[in-house]
């Protein structure tokens, strides 16, 4: 089965409109280090994940690298997973695990190029997924440019993780993208928004029905 995680989420209409939706995860963007128009603060996601309703993976996305300020928002924005979507030490993803065991711990990797899979294996056993993301010179997430799945495949088929597909995926490319990589869920954020950045309800309705008819063909 195939999840689907809506990330970007910015206000309660966006959370309902992804639940609603069929999503099965929603992302909140708290901590930032790099440029991201869906950053929200600590308080106001406190807020929303409060109206998030049951059954639902929450998410928090952070791009901090210290596990105490990590934690710190974690404890105003406690989600059932945390997604490391930067540099981290090993140490500190030890530190997150030891004093937070209950939480599912998410860590990005970027598909620059071959070296991914070196990367993804180094951090594998440490973590409870791996992200496979797309970057720029500016932006570590939220992109809207995909990479080379051949090598997210590898990836997914080397490791003994579950390995989420990001960067670039939209309606219109998720069902090449899913049967390239076979991956255990998909995140996407701007293939699925307006021109003003708000989540489109015809992008996402797409989106997540795509990926559940291949879920029923494939899986």
């Amino acid at each position: 089965m195939i999840r689907v995680k809506i990330c970007g989420n910015r206000t309660i209409e966006d959370v309902l409109l992804s639940v609603n939706s069929g999503a099965d995860a929603i992302g909140l963007i708290v901590g930032t280090k790099y440029y991201s128009e869906d950053k929200i603060s600590p308080d106001f996601a406190g807020n929303l994940l409060e109206q998030i309703p049951p059954l639902i993976t929450t998410v928090l996305v952070t791009h901090l690298q210290s596990s105490q300020e990590i934690i710190e928002i974690y404890n105003l924005v406690p989600t059932s997973t945390i997604q490391l979507h930067n540099d981290i030490s090993i140490e500190e993803i030890q530190t997150i695990k030891n004093l937070l065991p209950h939480v599912k711990l998410i860590k990005a990797v970027h598909v620059v190029n071959e070296k991914a899979i070196e990367t993804a294996q180094y951090f594998a056993p440490f973590t409870d997924a791996i992200l496979l993301d797309s970057r720029t010179n500016g932006r570590i997430g939220g992109t809207g440019k995909t990479h080379d799945w051949s090598i997210s495949g590898k990836i997914a088929a080397l490791i003994n993780k579950p390995v989420i597909l990001a960067g670039g995926l939209n309606p219109e490319n998720i069902l090449q993208a899913i049967e390239c990589v076979n991956p255990f869920g998909v995140d996407v954020n701007s293939g699925v928004d307006t021109s003003s950045g708000d989540k489109d309800p015809d992008k996402i309705r797409a989106f997540v029905d795509i990926c559940k008819k291949a879920r029923c063909s494939s899986y």
